[in-house]
């Protein structure tokens, strides 16, 4: 474990460490919001700010998690190889503009290739499988039913984040175990000798108001560590710098403490 400059409380969460060190990364990168750090084998987390962690956002595309894991129990799609067919109509992102797996479909974050699949959940499936995974607090209806993770009045909170994470890592979601088995496959993005990196980013604006997401775990040398970075940019930071900054200011934040 590296230096970690804050200090140690006590919460309904358990036991926490303000970290000044990881308020200086945001500060350096023109970010304000929290980054939040959950030890598994130390029961410990560390953030900036524990208010911020505790404070509910839009999940923007975070919620392509729970929504894959809905997809697959449903068997709307069979595995990370389903082929989502393009149209060959214009859309948002040119890189959606073509034929994508599931797996692609994630890690791309196809808004349209999700917004199928949601209406193909319906609302009750969608609402039921929320309960099930007690994941945040979303505001699900036949007017919303393709866009309520982008923008309204669902929100789900970092710590709410982590939460769900260390249950979909341990198993400790009411969903088949090859629903889970698959999804955790899919959702690495970055596999080395040393290190297993699984995650998603998110990046919502609702009524002018920027809010972007960097959500996952990190295995290496045996330990796990759970993260949730939820962050918006300072009035210098442009577009194509928070995209990049999302991941780079979370893996920063792990190295500082030790975790990369």
């Amino acid at each position: 474990m590296g230096l970690i400059f804050g200090y140690l409380s006590e919460s309904s969460y358990g036991q926490q460490v303000q970290s000044a060190e990881l308020q200086k990364i945001l500060d350096k990168a023109g970010l304000s919001g929290s980054i939040l750090v959950y030890s598994a084998d130390a029961d410990t987390y560390y953030s900036n700010d524990f208010d911020h962690a505790e404070r509910g956002q839009l999940p923007a595309s975070t919620y392509k998690i729970p929504h894959s894991l809905i997809a697959l129990d449903l068997g709307i799609v069979e595995d990370e190889s389903t082929v989502f067919p393009w149209n060959g109509e214009e859309r948002a992102m040119s890189q959606w503009e073509q034929d994508l797996t599931f797996r692609q479909a994630f890690h791309l974050s196809c808004v349209p290739c999700y917004q199928g699949i949601a209406r193909q959940v319906g609302v009750d499936r969608m609402k039921e499988y929320l309960e099930r995974l007690e994941y945040g607090r979303m505001d699900v209806s036949s007017e919303n039913l393709d866009q309520f993770w982008l923008r309204g009045e669902s929100r789900i909170s970092p710590m709410e984040q982590v939460g769900f994470l260390r249950r979909l890592y341990e198993g400790d979601l009411r969903l088949a175990p090859e629903t889970l088995s698959v999804f955790r496959e899919m959702m690495v993005m970055e596999e080395t000798d040393s290190y297993r990196l699984s995650g998603k980013t998110g990046w919502s604006v609702d009524q002018g108001v920027d809010n972007g997401w960097f959500v996952g775990y990190l295995e290496k040398g045996g330990s796990v560590c759970f993260f949730a970075s939820n962050l918006a940019p300072g009035p210098e930071v442009s577009d194509a710098d928070f995209l990049q900054a999302r991941k780079g200011v979370t893996m920063k934040a792990l190295q500082v403490l030790g975790f990369w």
